[in-house]
């Protein structure tokens, strides 16, 4: 897609945030774009944001959903191209994978105008986070993966309780499988 639908894909979806929530369990609180839009002005495959939620970190391992955010999205129309990581408010947006992020919009500031200017013009590196200390990654990815391999457990017991009763079994495999994704994912970046 061209730079300039990439960037309007992201003003659009700060102004819903900008909206009361559809969703009351799922207080969305802040977003934060990265990756390739941050760059200079080309071409995108997609938009990577970052979606900050006002809940315990345990009840947002990487990669999964935490409880709601599937409502959100549809309500709030994160769809294609945009493609959206949950984060809590209580931890670090930034980990392995979200790198310098941009902050876009958050509750109590509203839109980020200087950002989506900044992004607008192929100026995303001026408005980026800073990066956090080796060390400190380090830690973060370490309690991530702690926490990815309890809600694995716990999606791997929720399936299992599941697996041979009545009624649909995909919401379990789904949830099992971001979390094995998830756990997976920060485990190479441990190894890494």
């Amino acid at each position: 897609m061209k730079w300039s639908r990439g960037v309007h894909h992201l003003e659009e979806l700060a102004r819903r945030c900008d909206t009361p929530s559809p969703v009351p369990m799922l207080p969305v609180v802040g977003l934060w774009a990265f990756g390739d839009i941050l760059g200079e002005a080309a071409d995108l495959d997609r938009v990577q944001v970052a979606l900050v939620v006002d809940l315990p970190v345990a009840d947002v391992p990487w990669l999964d959903l935490p409880r709601g955010a599937q409502h959100w999205s549809m309500a709030k129309q994160l769809k294609e191209p945009l493609i959206g990581y949950w984060r809590s408010a209580a931890g670090p947006v930034w980990n392995h994978a979200i790198s310098r992020p941009a902050l876009v919009w958050d509750a109590s500031g509203g839109v980020r105008e200087g950002t989506l200017a900044a992004l607008r013009e192929g100026r995303g590196a001026e408005v980026r986070a800073d990066a956090p200390a080796a060390e400190e990654l380090r830690a973060q990815i370490e309690a991530e993966l702690a926490v990815s391999l309890r809600a694995l457990r716990q999606q791997h017991r929720a399936y299992d309780d599941k697996r041979w009763r009545p009624g649909k079994l995909e919401p379990y495999a789904d949830s099992l499988w971001r979390a094995a994704d998830g756990y997976l994912d920060l485990l190479d970046a441990v190894r890494g």
